[in-house]
């Protein structure tokens, strides 16, 4: 839990820092154009510092903490002292990995802007469904509780399916790429938890 309210109160008081200073989100944003041009690389990463705007970065905080305190706690549990280290990499890592798609798409495009941490809380949030994929999800507009692993199927496909479209400004192409990255990071440090996955979904379903 220690790593991921850092984060949190990393991300929060520079995203607040950025809504109220246009020329430090300009520098921190994510522009493939700059990265491609002007060498400015660190923006893989930084982007994921600030937001649009303060809901932004409510439900991204929000979602942050609902979940990552729950596979912070699994990697520090299954990796002792390392687990501090493995679970910083699957944030940073889901950061870098779910924008690379949309730097190799708009690498040419000098008004393509990208900010938020959603690439890297999908990566947190598929690795909490890959470990548990019974846990209840529940929607305020939908009372009743999903079983994450019906959530995450749905949430790949919405994410994927809008990536294609491409017309409403959202990031879902890293956000879905975000998502598979937890996955395969998480089984890359333990492959057995596939057969876990696969198992707990069998004896829901067989139930």
């Amino acid at each position: 839990m220690f790593i991921t309210l850092i984060i949190i109160a990393v991300t929060a008081i520079t995203s607040i820092l950025a809504l109220n200073n246009r020329a430090l989100s300009d520098k921190l944003l994510f522009s493939p154009y700059m990265i491609s041009n002007h060498r400015q690389g660190y923006r893989f990463l930084t982007h994921a510092l600030v937001h649009g705007d303060w809901m932004h970065l409510l439900v991204n905080m929000f979602v942050l903490f609902s979940f990552g305190q729950a596979v912070e706690a699994y990697y520090s549990q299954l990796f002792m002292l390392k687990g501090a280290y493995f679970y910083t990499l699957l944030y940073v890592g889901g950061t870098a990995l779910s924008s690379t798609p949309s730097f190799a798409k708009h690498k040419t495009d000098p008004y393509y802007r990208a900010v938020g941490a959603s690439g890297a809380v999908s990566a947190v949030v598929f690795a909490s469904i890959l470990i548990e994929p019974l846990s209840p999800i529940r929607f305020a507009f939908f009372p009743v509780d999903i079983p994450a692993f019906i959530f995450g199927a749905l949430y790949l496909a919405y994410s994927a399916y809008m990536a294609r479209k491409g017309h409403d400004n959202i990031g879902h192409d890293a956000h879905f790429y975000g998502a598979v990255f937890g996955i395969v990071f998480t089984l890359i440090l333990k492959p057995a938890l596939f057969m876990g996955f696969i198992n707990k979904i069998g004896i829901f379903l067989g139930a």
